[in-house]
C-alpha cells in the first residue's frame, strides 16, 4: 500500500517553506509516510494587503506507482516496520522569512499526545514550560492546549477534565496530556497546532479522499 501525503498551502499568504518530497521523520517504528509543502504566490500578495493568515490543510490520496525494482531489500524491511503515525506540528510563530514553521515527527501509536510532543522537542507549553508553572500531565492546571486540525478520530474522547477545563474553548483543542492517540497498531496522519491560543493565523480544512 502506497504511502499517503499531507500538503500545506496558504489560502491568504503564507504557508512552510518548500521541502523535499519526503521530509516525515522516520524511526523504529515509521512507516515512511511522505509530507510536503508548498506556498501559493499569488495569495502572498493578499497577506500584505490583508490581517490574518489563513492556512489550509490539504490530505491527498496515496500515490502511484511501482516500488523500485531494484530495491528489494529495502521493500522488505518495510514491510515488517511495526505500524505508526505521521505528525505535523505547526508552530503559532512564523519562520524570519514570514513563512509558517511546520515540524515533521513519527511515533507509535498509544501514547499520550503530551509524551509524544515532549519526547519529540514540540513546544507544548510555550511560556508555561517552567517548574511549577504546568501540572506536568496531572491534568490540573489546563496548558498543554493544542488544536486538532486533522486525524481527530485518531485521538480518544474527550475526558471529563477535559469537557470542563475546554467548555468554553473550540471543540477541535484539545488537552494534550488527557488525550491518546490510537493504539499500537495505529496508523494514519495527524496535523496538530501548537499553542493555539497564540497563533497567528486561521485553519481552513480542505480534505480530499
Amino acid at each position: 500500500m502506497g504511502a499517503a501525503a499531507v500538503q500545506f498551502s496558504a489560502l491568504v499568504g503564507v504557508s512552510s517553506p518548500p521541502l523535499a518530497p519526503s521530509h516525515c521523520s522516520s524511526s523504529s517504528c515509521s512507516n515512511k509516510q511522505r509530507c510536503s509543502v508548498s506556498v501559493a504566490p499569488s495569495a502572498q500578495q493578499q497577506q500584505r494587503r490583508s490581517g490574518r493568515l489563513r492556512v489550509r490543510a490539504v490530505e491527498v490520496g496515496a500515490p502511484g506507482g511501482e516500488p523500485s525494482a531494484g530495491a528489494p531489500e529495502e521493500a522488505a524491511a518495510e514491510a515488517v516496520e511495526a505500524p505508526s503515525i505521521d505528525f505535523a506540528f505547526v508552530s503559532p510563530k512564523l519562520l524570519p522569512d514570514g513563512t509558517a514553521d511546520v515540524h515533521y515527527r513519527t511515533a507509535c501509536g498509544g501514547q499520550k499526545l503530551r509524551d509524544i510532543m515532549l519526547d519529540n522537542y514540540i513546544d507544548l507549553y510555550g511560556p508555561y514550560d517552567k517548574f511549577l508553572l504546568n501540572c506536568a500531565g496531572d491534568g490540573v492546571c489546563g496548558t498543554c492546549i493544542v488544536e486538532v486540525v486533522a486525524g481527530k478520530e485518531m485521538l480518544s474522547p474527550k475526558t471529563d477534565i477535559e469537557k470542563e477545563m475546554l467548555k468554553k474553548k473550540p471543540k477541535t483543542w484539545r488537552l494534550a496530556c488527557q488525550a491518546t492517540v490510537g493504539d499500537k497498531d495505529s496508523t494514519g496522519q495527524m496535523i496538530i497546532q501548537q499553542l493555539p491560543e497564540w497563533k497567528i493565523h486561521e485553519w481552513d480544512k480542505q480534505v480530499n479522499s
